[in-house]
């Protein structure tokens, strides 16, 4: 038997919270199996309008086939899979409750970068000297503080705050006990952007490069090892540096 991947293990806790099916009256995502709701189903098979979409193909929902649209629509977006292990369940159970855009715009704002809802190289890179200043444990323990800060924000928070607040503790005990003491528990990226990290003139360097790299791109060149990125982003993030360098050295050294 093969150990479990990080993606398998933090599946595992979210149908954890996450399985059967419901539909709730006062639950805004309506008819849910697995955790996915209706909505996100049928965009999942292209149905459009979703409405269009029975309930009774929610609730005849495969767990293989959740587990793909796990996959695709939550885990590879929000890039959990770069990142050390129990960052990356805490920013995909996040997701997986409140959106990947708001669970990466949480996670940037406390790295102190663009909040764009993206994870492309800045917010990597940000990481990367967070998690090597301060360790793994202090960002969980700040992006869960955080998510639980705006889950009881919202209206309906009275109906569904003690199981909400269940599921963020649950999911902070487990990050922590897989996340390591220190330093990253694997390499936060296969093909790392050459960061050391946004001081001085190197800031500058390399804020010209992912331009530089990014017109490339935009003209129909690839580029190895950024492949993955597109050059609009690439373009974006390095004009993003550039303008920004100030307050994102600030943030840094606050770390």
């Amino acid at each position: 038997m093969t150990d479990p991947t990080p993606f398998s293990r933090a599946l595992a806790h979210v149908l954890g919270f996450e399985n059967g099916y419901a539909d709730h009256p006062k639950d805004p995502g309506g008819a849910t199996n697995f955790g996915i709701t209706r909505k996100t189903l049928a965009k999942w098979r292209r149905v459009s309008p979703w409405w269009k979409l029975p309930k009774s193909e929610v609730r005849a929902l495969s767990r293989r086939e959740a587990t793909r649209i796990y996959r695709a629509g939550y885990w590879d977006p929000a890039k959990a899979g770069r990142m050390p292990e129990g960052l990356g369940l805490a920013l995909f159970d996040f997701a997986v409750n409140s959106g990947v855009s708001k669970a990466v715009k949480t996670l940037q704002a406390i790295l102190g970068v663009g909040t764009d809802g993206l994870v492309g190289p800045i917010t990597l890179g940000a990481l990367k000297a967070r998690v090597a200043a301060a360790g793994v444990r202090a960002l969980i323990e700040a992006l869960c503080g955080r998510r639980l800060g705006f889950l009881k924000a919202l209206s309906i928070f009275a109906v569904f705050g003690r199981g909400w607040t269940r599921r963020v503790d649950a999911t902070r005990a487990l990050a922590l006990q897989l996340a390591p003491d220190s330093g990253p528990s694997q390499p936060i990226e296969k093909r790392s952007f050459p960061m050391d990290f946004l001081s001085g003139y190197k800031t500058y360097i390399v804020a010209a490069v992912m331009v530089l790299i990014g017109l490339t791109q935009v003209l129909g060149i690839d580029v190895p090892s950024f492949e993955d990125h597109s050059g609009g982003q690439l373009l974006i993030e390095g004009l993003a540096v550039l303008f920004l360098r100030k307050g994102i050295k600030t943030e840094v050294g606050n770390a």
